[in-house]
């Protein structure tokens, strides 16, 4: 995660199922929907004056510290989350396996 986004603040707004990280006057956001332990991930989006300024990535860096921190399991289906976790995959410690 870029330096510049290190200290900024992650808040869950549960009241519109997303995280949100405020840079200057934008925005970065990811919408969830929680489960009993879990928590999908579904969409990630960022303000066009944010967009390959390394927010996203910062975005989804925090919200994965968060799930961890709050020993959730994640079901990762925005496609931007699942492009992180296969180039970082420590982060599948953290997802939820499927049993069949």
């Amino acid at each position: 995660m870029k330096e510049e986004y290190q200290q900024l603040e992650l808040v869950k707004n549960t009241t519109l199922n997303r995280f949100e990280m405020k840079v200057g006057e934008n925005l970065a956001i990811i919408e969830y929907k929680e489960l009993p332990g879990k928590i999908a991930l579904l969409h990630t989006e960022v303000e066009p004056a944010l967009e390959g300024k390394g927010a996203a990535t910062a975005i989804i860096e925090k919200t994965l510290d968060y799930i961890e921190k709050n020993n959730l399991k994640l079901i990762p289906l925005c496609p931007l989350v699942v492009a992180y976790i296969k180039r970082h995959p420590e982060w599948n410690r953290i997802v939820e396996t499927i049993n069949n």
